[in-house]
């Protein structure tokens, strides 16, 4: 592991817009971190200028020194195997220019709608399915929700509200409470489900402003976290867990398979048994989705299906995450193999 970039003392948690804007967005700056400077021939130049590097610096120092093949780095170097066009990866691999149903409103699924709530992530993770996204153009926080919040009064069969982006969290804790405010008022709304990615990236993040938002909230709260290998899993990481489980907050974490960072049996249970230590329910491991610039981190489903196998034969069930595709235009999450 390298050592912390920003300061040795333990940053109060009101300081992450800080920690955000001290991001490391250089990539020859990342390599030089972690003592790897010889990969810089190695780096993206298209991909790159169309998705650019960003990785909190705390998420850096749980990085490998030295190690070319460090998990997390993987996730968020940009290689020039991004730039090389491959058959059958394409810009919305997911259908949801198909799902569109208003001003940043998804509606894929019977009785469940995604509101993209941004389009700011902390972290730029190469295989991101949304990295093609037009964000400019579809986030339901513009107009003050007022679009995507008729929608959902308009349609009582909507049940469940998912915040995704970009990452919600990145929103400020004055934002989402006026969202939170708003579906309060829609009797329909029985859960509020948030995907994010900030309580492994920038656990800082969990503040006790948002702490409170959650336990004030009278709807049911599900956070789906995005946690791909146990590294990630520190002490830091597991302080917010823990402080979301204690604000009435049920906790789930999907992954992407993924090609060099989380394609081994050891890995993959060493995952699932570190999440439960920290009390999240492994709840998805998706196959990657066929985004363009993403194809080199692809597992052979021949080599998915014998980790599901293996996974199955030597951990409980409930320690095994349903291995899931995700198929534009089918009315639910596919499962990747039949037991």
């Amino acid at each position: 592991m390298i050592p912390g970039t920003s300061n040795s003392k333990k940053p109060e948690p009101a300081d992450w817009r800080r920690l955000w804007r001290d991001a490391v967005t250089d990539p020859l700056e990342l390599l030089d971190l972690l003592g790897l400077t010889d990969l810089a021939a190695d780096l993206a130049d298209a991909g790159l200028a169309a998705f650019p590097l960003r990785v909190p610096r705390g998420y850096v120092a749980k990085m490998r020194r030295g190690d070319r093949h460090d998990p997390l780095l993987r996730q968020v170097l940009p290689l020039n195997a991004e730039d090389r066009p491959v058959p059958g990866f394409n810009l919305d691999a997911v259908g949801d220019a198909a799902a569109k149903a208003g001003d940043g409103v998804l509606h894929k699924y019977q009785g469940r709608a995604l509101l993209i709530a941004t389009g700011s992530c902390a972290i730029h993770c190469r295989y991101c399915f949304r990295r093609h996204f037009p964000y400019a153009d579809e986030t339901a926080a513009k107009d003050h929700w007022r679009p995507a919040l008729s929608y959902l009064r308009d349609r009582t069969d909507i049940d469940e509200v998912l915040l995704s982006g970009g990452d919600p969290l990145s929103l400020s804790n004055a934002k989402l409470a006026s969202l939170y405010e708003a579906l309060a008022e829609l009797p329909s709304i029985r859960r509020i489900r948030i995907h994010t990615r900030l309580p492994i990236v920038l656990p800082e993040r969990i503040d006790s402003g948002l702490l409170q938002l959650f336990r004030n909230s009278p709807k049911t709260q599900v956070m789906v976290i995005h946690a791909n290998h146990a590294q990630e899993l520190d002490a830091p990481v597991g302080q917010a867990l823990s402080d979301l489980r204690q604000a009435g907050v049920q906790l789930l974490n999907q992954s992407v398979l993924l090609r060099g960072v989380n394609d081994r049996l050891e890995s993959l249970s060493e995952l699932s048994e570190r999440l439960i230590e920290l009390g999240v329910l492994p709840y998805y491991l998706h196959l990657l989705d066929r985004v363009a610039g993403t194809a080199h981190f692809e597992v052979d489903a021949t080599e998915a299906a014998a980790l599901e196998r293996g996974l199955r034969n030597s951990l409980p069930g409930y320690l095994v995450p349903k291995f899931v595709r995700e198929i534009a235009g089918e009315p639910a999450k596919t499962p990747a193999f039949q037991p």
